[in-house]
């Protein structure tokens, strides 16, 4: 996930599955997001057929079902070896088993398989190209593997959700990191981030329902917002202009949900209202990880399953609408205001399937106006 492509997404050998395993494994990942986004209508409180059942799923769907699929993907593309494709091929598994019904532990099973086979792979990375970078990535795949255990043994989504979480912000983190070694180092700002890692660690060991958890796991969302928002190549990509702009643009709105959420957390801790535990998760699945999904799916999309793609300014659209579901969210909690909160969940899933519109519609418009000189062609290369 980088506005260019980092070295440590490029392939290290030349193996390849076929392309329609890896769209195989996409759509699992779309799979995913479809059920846990209808699992969060049902809780919050829409009647829908079979609403109540997905509403229990709703967590371990978007982050294991969803974005476990989905970086277990793109991990695999990177290290190229084929037992690296295992990790997406069982999370997928996992979503279809709990979609058909099956015990959650047999989905949480294929899910910690999974995450076993993402860590395997990170470490090879970690191993081939020593960096803090690469070992932010293990860490995050390992914090994945955790939080999937804990849930196999039967631990409550609230106690373990901070592993789940630190999985997604060290994912994202350690792709960015890669990216910070084009600008200037500053002093001390590794040993800063280690500290913020140190801290989500234990942040999430202690539970994010508690006061000690929630306290140190949102400081080490502050610390990690800072160091993002200094060293990343995206305050200086914003200056620019078309895509590159676009996904400077989705990073940095997703730093200030980050940075929130960690104030929320510190300020109205989830063991003392239930708002602090809504905001906070919210800001980071949705205004932190899905505008991340959103600018880097320019570049994930070509790379990982060789899906034509094309940058229109029609994007900011559905990314504005994203943004606003979370600020509606969070002031329909704030009032105790039901029915916005409800709204929320409908603008959240009109700006993915307005960007999913859009993204179409500039592709094949492009394709259209290229069409005279060099027909369009199904994907444009590989990473």
């Amino acid at each position: 996930m980088s506005d260019i492509v980092p070295s440590a997404a490029l392939p290290l050998t030349g193996t390849r599955p076929r392309l329609e395993l890896r769209l195989a494994f996409l759509a699992l990942g779309a799979l995913g997001l479809i059920a846990g986004l209808y699992g969060a209508l049902g809780r919050l409180g829409l009647a829908l057929p079979a609403g109540g059942s997905l509403a229990a799923l709703h967590g371990p769907l978007m982050i294991s079902g969803l974005f476990g699929t989905l970086i277990s993907l793109e991990r695999a593309v990177a290290l190229g070896r084929g037992w690296s494709y295992a990790a997406p091929a069982l999370s997928g598994f996992g979503t279809l088993l709990l979609l058909a019904g099956a015990p959650e532990s047999a989905g949480a099973g294929a899910y910690v398989a999974a995450a076993m086979v993402l860590a395997g792979t990170s470490l090879l990375i970690t191993i081939q190209q020593p960096a803090l970078f690469t070992g932010t990535l293990l860490f995050g795949a390992l914090a994945w593997l955790a939080g999937n255990l804990l849930w196999l043994l039967g631990g409550s989504v609230p106690d373990l959700v901070g592993w789940w979480l630190a999985f997604l912000v060290l994912t994202i983190a350690g792709e960015r990191l890669e990216l910070s070694r084009l600008l200037p180092q500053r002093r001390g700002g590794e040993a800063l981030f280690l500290f913020a890692v140190g801290l989500l660690a234990v942040g999430a060991q202690n539970g994010l329902i508690t006061e000690n958890g929630a306290v140190l796991f949102g400081l080490a969302l502050l610390v990690t917002t800072l160091g993002l928002l200094v060293h990343d190549i995206a305050r200086l990509n914003i200056r620019r202009s078309g895509q590159t702009r676009f996904m400077a643009a989705c990073m940095l709105a997703g730093y200030a949900w980050l940075g929130l959420a960690g104030a929320v957390l510190m300020a109205l801790p989830p063991h003392e209202t239930a708002f602090g535990y809504d905001v906070a998760l919210h800001a980071i699945l949705i205004g932190f990880a899905l505008s991340m999904v959103f600018g880097h799916a320019l570049i994930i999309l070509p790379a990982v399953a060789r899906i034509r793609v094309r940058y229109a300014p029609v994007l900011y659209a559905p990314l504005l609408l994203l943004h606003a579901s979370v600020a509606l969210r969070v002031g329909a909690g704030l009032a105790g205001w039901e029915a916005g909160r409800m709204g929320s969940g409908v603008f959240t899933l009109l700006a993915l399937a307005g960007f999913a519109a859009s993204l179409t519609s500039a592709s094949r418009n492009d394709c259209k106006a290229a069409r005279p000189a060099k027909p369009c062609e199904r994907g444009s290369g590989s990473r």
